[in-house]
């Protein structure tokens, strides 16, 4: 069978990425050849230099505020309007349990999830843990339970996360990424060739799978009867 892959560079401390998970869940729910689709998640970190977890005394809101440069008024009007849009999408983002930090241990058991066969389940666990649960994304410990619950082998994702396991790979997607001219996540690279930016409807990711799809594996012929010559004779 023919498959289309779908390479997706997102981030766990992204809640339009999660967003955009469940639009392309939705999606895909209609698409016909589904099962031979392939998802592959690839790492983007929004915030590369930030410490494993962030000062619990500042707000999530607060330090919104401070990277959009807006009041803290506005910030809790964007937060929100996020939170209805999500809640829209079957999601519960709970921003006063967020407990920020850095992603890219995350991404590295990611990238160990997928030789296990198991990455999307772990994506999904760990976005829901970072968006509802307020787990504290950033800790090698949290990670380590979060990714066993869903399959992984705890003591191998602790033993990836104490060496510099993946360390290469969540650094070759973020350097293709720029190569690709990504500034922002969710991104979506389907069959190689056809980009999706950002937490597009449903709708138009289902578009985007069938355009690539038809691509990947042409339709048929169809033919219509007429006269024809042939080896015994014309009719």
């Amino acid at each position: 069978m023919a498959k289309l892959r779908v390479d997706i560079w997102s981030d766990i401390a992204c809640p339009w990425c999660y967003v955009g998970k469940r639009r392309l869940e939705a999606a895909l729910e209609g698409f016909e050849h589904r099962d031979g689709v392939e998802i592959v998640w690839r790492a983007f970190e929004l915030d590369p230099s930030a410490p494993r977890e962030r000062d619990g005394t500042v707000s999530y809101v607060a330090r919104l505020a401070s990277k959009y440069g807006t009041s803290v008024a506005q910030a809790e009007q964007m937060i929100a309007r996020m939170t209805e849009t999500a809640r829209g999408d079957g999601l519960d983002f709970r921003f006063d349990r967020v407990r920020s930090g850095n992603t890219f241990d995350a991404h590295r058991v990611l990238h160990l999830a997928r030789e296990r066969g198991l990455q999307d389940a772990v994506k999904e666990r760990f976005l829901r843990a970072y968006m509802t649960e307020g787990e504290p994304i950033g800790d090698p410990d949290a990670l380590a339970r979060l990714a066993a619950e869903v399959g992984l082998d705890e003591e191998e994702v602790r033993a990836t996360l104490a060496s510099d396991a993946f360390a290469a790979e969540v650094r070759a997607d973020e350097q293709e990424a720029s190569e690709l001219g990504i500034r922002g996540v969710p991104f979506f690279v389907l069959g190689g060739k056809y980009a999706v930016s950002g937490a597009q409807p449903a709708e138009l990711l289902a578009g985007a799978l069938h355009k690539a799809w038809s691509e990947l594996a042409p339709q048929p012929l169809v033919f219509e009867e007429g006269a024809v010559c042939g080896p015994d004779g014309c009719a």
